[in-house]
Parts: C-alpha cells; structure tokens; sequence
C-alpha cells in the first residue's frame, strides 16, 4: 500500500466527521482503501510470521510449517 492510498484513507475519514459527511462515491471508495490496507497488513503479518522459528526448551530450533494452523 502506497503513502498516497494510507494519505487518502485519512483524508476520507476526516472528512467523514465533518457535517457535509462523504458522498456514495467517496464511502465506497473508502471501504475499498480499508480492505486494501487490512489484505496488506494481513499479508505482511503472515510474511514476517513464515519467517519466525521457534525453540523448544531443549534448545531444538523448530520452523513453522507454512500454512499450518
């Protein structure tokens, strides 16, 4: 998500709290900006989770398995 698109989900909510309030174009322009950024935090999350590994108390180091639950 670029600085321009995070800029603009601000500016939307700002002006959500004004009295003029947003137009339908602007309010679905705003939920798609939110999901983009919630898929991009999600999507970083799992990046920097598939990295981490885990060491028992044994000292063995273990790796997460991808997609495991």
């Amino acid at each position: 998500m670029t600085d321009e698109k995070v800029q603009r989900i601000n500016e939307l909510a700002r002006k959500s709290k004004t009295p003029e309030g947003l137009t339908e174009a602007e309010k679905a322009e705003q939920t798609e900006l939110r999901n983009e950024f919630r898929r991009s935090v999600v999507s970083s999350l799992t990046s920097q989770l598939d990295s981490c590994t885990i060491v028992d108390e044994k000292g063995n180091v273990l790796k997460k398995a991808k997609n495991a639950k």
